[in-house]
């Protein structure tokens, strides 16, 4: 798997983050209009626990699994064991990378969010295959993010590591991630901007083909 191509457009959601919308039905639209990896972050007021999360993880992985797009579970790793997960993504104050490492084993993928070049640095010698940076901008899906961090972060760690896979999060739309990819990340990590959207599969491909014109530009 190419994971810098994965990232282009990583969709992450929960069955709280859809509104009005039938979870599942989202994320089929989301697969539908383009995205290239997946998140299942069940967190939050209203989230799903116990069985019924374990199942709503099994039914959007199945959706997946069916359109080839990487599952990865926020956090819970034990889950991710249970259902066959393709990885894992931690935060800063969650399992160290190296840890979730050995019990996923070497053909897992594990993310690991990062706000400073420094948290790069240490989340790739823990083993990690790609990191999320940012917030980019301000944003109200997540309520326990560190403070907007801009772009800058992301062209530093860049600097510093020429080839690793680099994803940008937070508040990030079609019409503002532009920004994140020229200062070298490698795709964008969306919630609200699929999920709240009228129309998910639309946005999906606005966000799409939005990419595709800003990587040709950047080129």
């Amino acid at each position: 798997m190419n994971i810098k191509e994965a990232l282009r457009i990583y969709f992450i959601m929960g069955s709280n983050n859809c509104g009005s919308h039938e979870p599942l039905d989202v994320l089929q639209q989301a697969i539908d209009g383009g995205i290239t990896m997946f998140q299942f972050r069940e967190k939050g007021d209203d989230a799903l626990t116990g069985e019924a999360k374990k199942q709503f993880a099994r039914d959007c992985f199945r959706l997946c699994k069916q359109a080839n797009v990487p599952f990865i579970v926020n956090d819970d790793v034990d889950l991710a064991i249970e259902i066959g997960a393709d990885g894992v993504h931690v935060g800063q104050d969650d399992l160290d990378a190296g840890v979730v490492r050995q019990k996923l084993g070497s053909d897992k993928i594990i993310g690991v969010s990062s706000h400073t070049l420094q948290e790069s640095k240490a989340a790739i010698e823990a083993g990690a295959d790609y990191i999320g940076m940012g917030p980019v901008y301000a944003t109200t899906t997540k309520l326990d993010t560190n403070p907007v961090a801009g772009t800058k972060a992301i062209q530093e760690t860049r600097q510093h590591f020429a080839q690793f896979p680099i994803v940008a999060i937070g508040g990030l739309q079609a019409d503002n991630f532009a920004p994140a990819i020229e200062a070298g990340a490698d795709g964008i990590s969306i919630i609200s901007a699929i999920a709240s959207a009228p129309n998910p599969k639309e946005a999906t491909e606005k966000l799409a083909s939005t990419m595709k014109e800003v990587i040709n530009d950047a080129k």
